[in-house]
């Protein structure tokens, strides 16, 4: 009898039902079940959705930009137990009592199943679906989450969440990208959960049986994705979106604090990093630029003349970024309260009234930036800024952050009419609001491109705006935890991404600064920023030693504008990250998932970094297969294994593939319109041909889409001893006057007609010496091999 009870009670929570029949359509198959139906529908090739239909869709309409694209060929097979579902890619094994999924790929290796005893369940609104864990499989993505590379062994939540100064282990956060991508012996699958009510995701969290994926409301609706882990990448990009060129200024360096104030306090910092000869190309103002905090004013007295400074600032070649909460309040004679209650766009509680929370301002109400009126609305309200020439907005407290943390799931959201509540809307609303930030501040500005910051996100959120990892703390843990975290961010779609360099929460001392100044000029998002009431943190706070350091990166970053404005450019096309997690590569070396090694990545395609501890002096290093050259000194080092290296302070272990072009502006200055006429080509020796991008456009409008850019392939062929730099195609009229190969690791024996001389990327600390071996590094190679030549749009070939 208990048996029987057992059996009816977990007969009652299986939700995948027993097969009944199917029917074939253009993209895929609709299988039914007793209670469910199940529509799997082929995007691309790659890119399969699995949607459990109910009587009433409840559906994510934000996320996913694609249809499918109705050119996947596949035929099906039905047998006594399951369906076959083939393509070209893919086989899909649909097991009918109960239904169950299983994709195969060609060779007939499983890369993704469900557990065949707990498949997928329903337990009152929560769907789940469990996935049998395979041998050694690893998990990595998710977005913005804690906790080590490989996730295997965690257990995560998405519910965007404001929280101050996390520790290290903490979830969830502000974002929530509910998208994976395991990893086995028999290769790589992504999955992307498309519901954004909270979510749970346990990747053999107390268990050694299953991975899983859950939702607390809504269709259970999920896209899985084949093949290697950037292909599941761009595939995943192709189908929620990339980001546009942001403007060339926003990734330039950034700095911020809570808060600059009054305006002569804004215009003393930014005269102080041209005094100083440290090139930045923002100025952020935090929320005491605002009368009390409210949102599109100007505090009188701290800024009484915003346009005139903001023209002073870019008469000194700064940009201006303001923050910009959501929070409305509730003041009567405060327009943006009062027209925003008269053209009702604020969120509701059932009964009709708006919610009110208590933020920064006072007690406010909230725009539903669900609601096209209130986007529109949100623009109007943007001009005051975009009027004045401010191009850059951080969406900052839009989790919704209010005071007491306890966001009521009753209120409403208006969905482009579906309706909605918090439970659904809460962890799309900052997607939304940098939406309308983005959609608002384009249209204002006239073919300019603006630069949109975002703390809270989901899915989709790329192409919108860069995203941070907000409130960190000032050591080395958050530091190092940042880097991980912004690999996730560029794992899951999301490849301008950063943290405050430097720390958001308490005071760092000066090491900690030196080294993450550093790690954060090798940041997609390079922004230093502290909090109100802790010690100055300007690269220039921490002493003459810290400060030479700092301008040494600072320089390097935009030194290497070329080669990470053509990464930017690869990651609007392909979705490819800019800082690129050594899993992308390296996927089956087990090394690289180690904790030891778990911070390093790559840096665009061929450099890579390996971030060290304020407190390391010896650092462990581990180089992935293929020969590598020490970025500052040349040094040879063959891959495949880990060594131990004493750095110094100056010292950030830098490291480039064999072969790899690397192009540089060598006469880079104040900021990043300010590049010079000079464009270095930097050539490391190996056996293989290589090639890259390089590209320039005016970095401010989007005159780049109508084909007024400047573009070229250069060609490094190993064998002919040569350098090609295709014709260049576009109408934009390169900047560039004289082009100049440099030769690294080459022997003299092999290169003809070139001169030999030293090179350093960097300048020597001023009190360097040579001889005091236990004090600093000598960041210089000592031979190199050069030639220089006029730079035209012809094809341009250098041989040695």
């Amino acid at each position: 009898m208990l048996d029987i009870v057992k059996k009816e009670k977990i007969n009652r929570i299986l939700s995948g039902g027993n097969f009944k029949s199917f029917d074939s359509a253009k993209d895929g198959i609709k299988v039914h079940s007793e209670d469910y139906s199940y529509r799997v529908t082929f995007y691309n090739k790659r890119t399969i959705r699995v949607h459990q239909i109910n009587n009433t869709p409840d559906e994510n309409p934000y996320s996913v930009i694609q249809e499918p694209s109705g050119s996947v060929q596949f035929a099906v097979e039905e047998h006594d137990d399951t369906l076959i579902v083939s393509s070209d890619e893919l086989d899909i094994v649909i097991n009918k009592a109960p239904i169950l999924f299983t994709f195969l790929d060609k060779n007939g290796k499983t890369l993704n199943e469900d557990d065949p005893g707990l498949g997928m369940q329903v337990q009152g609104e929560q769907k789940t679906v469990y996935k049998k864990l395979q041998k050694e499989e690893r998990f990595v993505g998710l977005g913005e989450k804690t906790g080590p590379l490989d996730r295997k062994g965690k257990g995560y939540q998405n519910w965007n969440t404001d929280h101050f100064a996390y520790h290290i282990e903490a979830d969830p956060l502000y974002a929530s990208i509910p998208f994976y991508i395991g990893i086995h012996g028999n290769g790589s699958y992504g999955i992307f959960l498309d519901n954004s009510y909270k979510s749970h995701f346990n990747f053999g969290a107390s268990n050694n049986r299953f991975s899983s994926f859950s939702v607390d409301s809504g269709d259970l609706n999920y896209y899985f994705f084949a093949g290697s882990v950037s292909e599941i990448i761009e595939s995943y990009t192709w189908l929620t979106g990339r980001m546009s060129l942001p403007p060339m200024w926003s990734i330039g360096y950034q700095q911020c604090r809570y808060s600059y104030y009054p305006d002569t306090e804004v215009l003393d910092v930014a005269k102080k990093f041209r005094d100083k000869d440290i090139p930045a190309d923002v100025i952020v103002l935090d929320i005491h630029y605002m009368d009390q905090y409210k949102i599109f004013s100007w505090d009188k007295e701290r800024f009484p003349y915003p346009a005139q400074m903001v023209d002073l600032l870019k008469e000194m070649g700064f940009e201006v970024v303001v923050i910009c909460d959501p929070g409305i309040k509730k003041e009567d004679e405060y327009e943006p309260y009062t027209s925003g209650t008269a053209e009702d766009v604020f969120l509701k509680y059932p009964d009709g009234t708006y919610y009110e929370g208590e933020v920064w301002p006072g007690w406010c109400h909230f725009p539903d930036f669900t609601k096209s009126e209130s986007r529109e609305w949100w623009k109007q309200m943007m001009k005051s800024y975009t009027e004045i020439g401010i191009k850059g907005f951080w969406n900052d407290m839009n989790e919704i952050a209010t005071w007491g943390q306890m966001l009521p799931e009753n209120i409403e959201f208006d969905f482009e009419g579906e309706g909605a509540t918090t439970r659904k809307g809460r962890n799309i609303y900052g997607h939304q609001m940098a939406r309308s930030s983005y959609e608002g501040a384009k249209s204002n500005l006239d073919g300019k491109r603006p630069f949109i910051l975002t703390r809270a996100g989901f899915a989709g959120v790329q192409r919108y705006s860069a995203l941070w990892t907000g409130d960190n703390v000032a050591n080395d843990e958050h530091m190092l935890l940042g880097v991980r975290m912004v690999n996730s961010l560029g794992l899951s779609g999301v490849p301008f991404s950063g943290y405050d360099v430097g720390g958001f929460a308490g005071n760092g001392q000066s090491n900690l600064f030196a080294r993450w100044i550093q790690v954060g000029a090798f940041s997609p998002f390079f922004r230093g920023h502290s909090m109100i009431n802790s010690h100055d943190s300007e690269p220039w706070s921490y002493g003459e030693e810290v400060e030479e350091i700092s301008k040494n990166y600072i320089r390097l970053r935009y030194k290497l504008m070329p080669y990470i404005y053509g990464a930017f450019l690869k990651a609007s096309e392909t979705g490819s990250p800019i800082t690129k997690s050594l899993c992308i590569d390296y996927t089956h070396d087990d090394k690289i998932y180690q904790a030891d090694f778990e911070n390093q990545y790559l840096f665009g395609e061929n450099i890579l970094v390996a971030p060290l501890a304020s407190n390391q002096r010896f650092g462990k290093v581990y180089l992935p297969e293929g020969d590598w050259y020490e970025f500052f000194t040349d040094e040879m080092i063959t891959g495949g294994k880990e060594m131990i290296r004493e750095y110094a302070l100056e010292h950030l272990p830098l490291f480039v593939k064999a072969s790899s072009i690397i192009p540089i502006y060598s006469d880079a200055s104040q900021n990043s319109k300010d590049i010079g006429e000079h464009l270095e080509l930097h050539v490391y020796h190996g056996n293989a041909n290589s090639e890259i991008e390089y590209y320039e456009d005016d970095g401010v409008s989007y005159e780049n889409e109508n084909g007024v850019f400047h573009r070229r392939t250069i060609h490094f062929d190993a064998i002919e001893k040569s350098i090609s730099l295709n014709e260049a195609q576009g109408s934009y009229k390169s900047r560039i006057k004289k082009v100049k190969l440099v030769l690294h690791g080459f022997q003299e024996s092999d290169v003809k007609d070139l001169k030999k001389e030293s090179y350093s990327y960097v300048q020597p600390i001023s009190n360097f010496d040579p001889f005091e071996n236990d004090r600093r590094d000598n960041l210089k190679s000592e031979t190199v091999f050069t030639v220089e030549t006029a730079y035209t749009n012809e094809k341009i070939t250098i041989s040695w």
